[in-house]
């Protein structure tokens, strides 16, 4: 008996030899149109929450049917309406302009290819759900690699050919790294694992960089499968894609693989003997998104359990979904054994003084923070520190405030709690109600008031307390000069250059305003010498003792001479941790090392 072969319904074909333009040229055959079909470009890609209209790439659109051009119509900004006939195969042709070098959109030039489906693949109305083809044309004379997480149907060794996806979903799902990568490979649990990176120098470590990595994915398929982690992953395959440039940091999750951006200099380097700081960063970063394959790609906001592709999609979740993946990058980094305590203690300290120094707390929930996401975070200006605050710092201090009360009541924990909701939620939609059920059933008790306190209002977090019980003692320093004026700077060329100006510091008092150029400094004592200033932290060198000073700024050409006072009573957060004390040293251990809780 024979089988069939089932023939998608909608297949792209991508062509990316146009290096020289930026442009990759797209044909869409969509086998079965409906009359007048429909079709439309994302203007967002799921996991980065801001309206970026993809369309404006998208040209030369045609459209024949039985060799006849048809009439193209466009409704909407990313909207287009075809003039066909229902049923008879239709072909599309356009061509999308690819210069954006981030993980969100799509790249083409002669030494790299990107590209995530929201910007290349125009979606079918009524036909999202069909079977997905991409066929990835070899460009002739070439030497470039193909990677995705896509499925395979029959490519070449370089990895160009057809691809299948069950849907549209999961074809815009899984983007696209071309050009002459380094390629590792590696099992996790007993899942395939490939790392492609881009970029990177000669002096790249790629074995330091694959061991790492497997050891993160091996703890994080561990925390959420503790029974049987090979046969309940999510996934059967995946794939890190990682773009290597002079500057640039960020990620982007996907539902079996993840693109990543990093500075060169962040990577693991040939005879390294010791871990910087620059690298633990991308070590958290490599945590933060393998997270979310779990924490936003199978569990998610119940108001994303079904992407509009045409719109902002608004939740008040990502506190949870972007902050508690943020709580577990680093904890989980710790528990595979790749940072040690005291690396530890200094990433949540960061965390802290980050949160404590943006005025905007108590001003914005972190749940309204989760909502206006599409209109605050994503656009931030000089204003944004003191009107909004982060959803992945304040989240991540959220979750730990929730796991250090539940093992210092010693009856439960986080992780308990995050496995929980996965099989409560079976890997799908949540609510804020399936977090508070879980919550009493692993704990026997409420906790209503501490969500509506830590995520609803702007009160402040009970982070001293709770760190005490963990044996953390918290000293207060004197802040450094920016933190104790109030001011966000940039040091360009021997100018200081105010960026932002936090509400009710010094500088806010003595008139300073964000785009101002700090040029000079004298004591306000009589007679004193006017200092030019290029660096912020040499005004204790210039004023000496005196805590009042004459600033002279330019705005807008004009000099201004404003009466600065220099206060000494901001302070910033520095942890320390003992163990001397065997009570919190057995629940510390606990908690870092993600054994049961103990008393």
């Amino acid at each position: 008996m024979s089988s069939k072969k089932i023939v998608p319904a909608v297949h792209y074909s991508i062509d990316a030899s146009q290096t020289h333009s930026h442009l990759f040229k797209v044909s869409l055959l969509i086998d079965k149109p409906q009359a007048g079909q429909v079709v439309s470009l994302p203007v967002w890609i799921p996991g980065s929450y801001l309206v970026r209209e993809f369309a404006k790439n998208l040209q030369c659109l045609k459209a024949t049917q039985g060799g006849k051009a048809l009439a193209i119509h466009q409704s909407q900004k990313s909207q287009w309406h075809i003039r066909c006939q229902e049923g008879q195969p239709l072909q599309l042709s356009y061509e999308v302009y690819a210069f954006d070098n981030s993980v969100r959109t799509a790249w083409l030039d002669t030494q790299r290819g990107f590209f995530n489906g929201t910007s290349l693949c125009l979606r079918v109305h009524g036909q999202e759900d069909m079977p997905h083809a991409l066929t990835l044309s070899a460009i002739k004379g070439s030497t470039w690699l193909a990677a995705t997480g896509l499925q395979a149907t029959k490519v070449n060794k370089q990895g160009f050919g057809d691809y299948v996806a069950a849907n549209y979903d999961e074809l815009v799902d899984c983007p696209f790294e071309l050009g002459n990568f380094w390629r590792g490979e590696f099992t996790a649990c007993g899942i395939a694992h490939e790392f492609v990176v881009a970029g990177a120098m000669a002096s790249f470590d790629g074995a330091k960089l694959i061991a790492d990595t497997q050891k993160i994915c091996e703890t994080e398929i561990k925390f959420w499968h503790e029974k049987k982690p090979t046969s309940s992953a999510p996934y059967k395959r995946y794939v890190f894609m990682l773009n290597a440039v002079e500057e640039g940091y960020g990620g982007l999750e996907h539902r079996n693989s993840t693109a990543l951006i990093c500075n060169r200099r962040d990577l693991p380097a040939l005879g390294m003997k010791k871990m910087p700081d620059s690298y633990v960063t991308l070590l958290g970063l490599i945590s933060h998104e393998y997270f979310h394959t779990w924490n936003v790609k199978q569990l998610r906001p119940a108001e994303f359990a079904r992407y509009d592709y045409t719109q902002e999609n608004y939740t008040e979740l990502l506190w949870f979904f972007e902050g508690f993946t943020s709580y577990y990058d680093d904890l989980l980094l710790r528990r595979a054994k790749l940072i040690d305590d005291t690396t530890y203690f200094k990433l949540i300290n960061k965390t802290i003084n980050m949160v404590l120094q943006a005025p905007g707390r108590q001003i914005q929930s972190v749940a309204q923070a989760s909502f206006d996401a599409w209109v605050k975070y994503y656009r931030q200006d000089e204003n944004t520190p003191n009107a909004t605050i982060s959803y992945y710092t304040k989240g991540a201090l959220v979750a730990m405030c929730l796991d250090l009360s539940m093992r210092s009541e010693g009856n439960a924990n986080l992780d308990q709690v995050m496995r929980g909701l996965w099989q409560r939620c079976k890997g799908g939609p949540l609510t804020e109600a399936d977090l508070l059920a879980e919550l009493q059933e692993q704990t026997g008790r409420s906790w209503h008031k501490e969500i509506k306190a830590w995520v609803h209002s702007t009160q402040e977090l009970p982070l001293k307390t709770l760190l005490s019980s963990h044996g953390v003692v918290v000293h207060e320093d004197p802040s450094q000069m920016a933190q104790r004026l109030g001011l966000r700077v940039a040091e360009v060329q021997g100018v200081v250059q105010i960026k932002a100006v936090l509400r009710g510091g010094a500088a806010e008092k003595a008139g300073m305003a964000a785009g101002d150029d700090w040029w000079a400094v004298a004591s306000s004592k009589a007679k004193s010498t006017t200092w030019r200033l290029k660096k912020l932290d040499d005004l204790t060198l210039l004023l000496g003792s005196d805590k009042k000073a004459k600033a002279t700024i330019t705005r807008d050409q004009k000099v201004f001479v404003l009466d600065l006072n220099i206060p000494t009573d901001v302070h910033t957060w520095r942890l320390s941790y003992t163990n001397s004390d065997q009570a919190h040293k057995a629940r510390t251990s606990a908690w870092l090392d993600g054994t049961a809780s103990k008393a």
